[in-house]
């Protein structure tokens, strides 16, 4: 059976554009048979806010959805994070790194990749030749917890291709926009790309329905897929951003789009799935049950461009 995830980070409460992605993956998990993985992906520590997890836990519910494990939490095993690590070092194909990123803003002449937070990497500390790590090395607490050092994989000079299911081919070069990319954190976590790879082996994930913000995140999954040798990596499907009248991504510079903010004025969740609905190509805007939703959607539908978050949207959430 194929199996996909709702993966909420509780860096903040979710939003109107992480409503839709989570609905449509629900969707398409539902109408085609799939199991849903309920995964919080809390490794974020600093930025972590208090009750936020199960803030989304039941935002998710009440919007309808419902999943068939979980939730799991990554935070509560890091083994195999580690034991990943551990591997790769053993491979020569990590190294560690203590730079800066005012040093790695310095050193390097690229812009900022997509997510407007991420420089590309000089290779400012990436020995000559593959070097390998001492597996107890990375296995150490102390060495791990060292908030000076972060690990960085070697990525080939290449490019990767790979199909997406909504957004079709896809070729990116990441030696070239964002280099030698994270895997370790400082401080002892594991980076976000290992962890999700980990996490989607692990829990037999073959089915990944994300954002199109994510989708330069794909070949460095596959490529640690690869250097780990997990085997088949998921099919991917990646979906328009929800976004402001100015382009950017959904924030507070755009009003208060918080599920919970909604929630909490007395909004139904059947407003809020509605909207989703019609932002998903089902149609005029009405007032509709998930399952509603469930039975009509058509990712064929989608609209293929970004879906604009505007002050009469705000409004007929707020009427209802």
């Amino acid at each position: 059976m194929l199996r996909t995830r709702l993966a909420p980070s509780p860096t903040g409460a979710l939003h109107l554009g992480n409503a839709r992605t989570f609905l449509v993956n629900w969707a398409l998990a539902r109408q085609n048979g799939w199991q849903i993985v309920l995964r919080i992906e809390d490794l974020d520590g600093p930025r972590i806010k208090p009750g936020a997890a199960d803030e989304a836990i039941g935002v998710l519910d009440w919007l309808g959805l419902d999943w068939d494990e979980g939730p799991v939490y990554q935070s509560h095993d890091l083994t195999l994070y580690r034991g990943a690590l551990a591997r790769l070092g053993s491979d020569g194909a990590v190294y560690a790194c203590r730079c800066t990123r005012k040093q790695i803003q310095q050193a390097s002449l690229s812009a900022p990749h997509g997510d407007e937070h991420e420089l590309r990497y000089p290779g400012t500390c990436r020995p000559p030749e593959p070097t390998p790590v001492d597996a107890t090395l990375l296995a150490d607490e102390m060495v791990l917890a060292d908030e000076g050092v972060a690990w960085r994989i070697r990525v080939p000079a290449a490019a990767t291709t790979f199909v997406d299911q909504f957004a079709g081919e896809q070729q990116h070069d990441v030696a070239s926009t964002v280099g030698d990319f994270l895997i370790g954190a400082k401080g002892g976590m594991p980076g976000y790309q290992l962890a999700v790879v980990v996490d989607d082996a692990r829990q037999r994930i073959d089915q990944v329905v994300r954002g199109d913000d994510l989708i330069s995140s794909t070949p460095r999954q596959l490529l640690l897929y690869d250097c780990l040798e997990l085997g088949p990596p998921p099919s991917y499907t990646h979906l328009p951003m929800v976004v402001g009248e100015d382009g950017r991504r959904l924030a507070k510079r755009h009003g208060d789009s918080r599920l919970s903010h909604y929630r909490a004025q007395g909004t139904r969740a059947e407003r809020i799935v509605g909207l989703l609905a019609e932002w998903c190509g089902c149609g005029a805007r009405r007032e509709m049950s998930a399952a509603e939703f469930l039975s009509i959607f058509d990712l064929q539908s989608l609209p293929q461009g970004q879906v604009v978050f505007q002050p009469t949207d705000d409004a007929w959430l707020k009427a209802g």
